[in-house]
């Protein structure tokens, strides 16, 4: 995960939690705790997720909230806060679906699948009991529905 670069554009809070998260070697920002308006504070499982661009080749970094799933694998939900467009680190994923990811302190491969029909509908669920917001970015997306991705371990 040395050769990255963070995706252009990127927020400074993100930018921000992803020095922490790297700087401790995972032990520090892989819980994100965060306060929205109108709801108690929270503290966010996070990963950083390394895709390698669609247009470029080049390693980009995004720190990413996550659940785990039944299976050894992780949940990312593409919301991009409800925006009209997928993010870009879903579209690289699509193009290029193996990736990289750090979970705390552990690092490795992965390989990224949208998943579709009961299996989204039940790990949708799963992503609204770690983020709740993601119920009202699903709303402001009004013409599209939000990627559900699983990550399994490549081994």
């Amino acid at each position: 995960m040395s050769d990255w670069k963070l995706a252009p554009q990127m927020p400074q809070w993100m930018v921000d939690h992803v020095n922490r998260y790297l700087s401790s070697g995972g032990t520090d920002g892989h819980m994100y705790t965060i306060k929205l308006p109108n709801l108690p504070e929270m503290a966010v499982p996070s990963l950083l997720l390394v895709t390698k661009g669609r247009k470029s080749g080049e390693p980009f970094i995004f720190p990413l909230f996550y659940g785990d799933t039944a299976t050894g694998g992780y949940i990312i939900v593409a919301s991009k806060g409800g925006a009209p467009d997928h993010p870009g680190w879903y579209k690289n994923l699509l193009v290029h679906p193996e990736a990289e990811i750090q979970v705390g302190t552990k690092k490795l491969r992965v390989r990224a699948r949208t998943v579709t029909g009961p299996e989204r509908a039940g790990l949708w669920e799963t992503a609204l009991k770690f983020w709740p917001p993601y119920a009202d970015y699903q709303k402001k997306a009004v013409d599209r529905e939000i990627p559900v991705v699983v990550l399994d371990p490549i081994v």
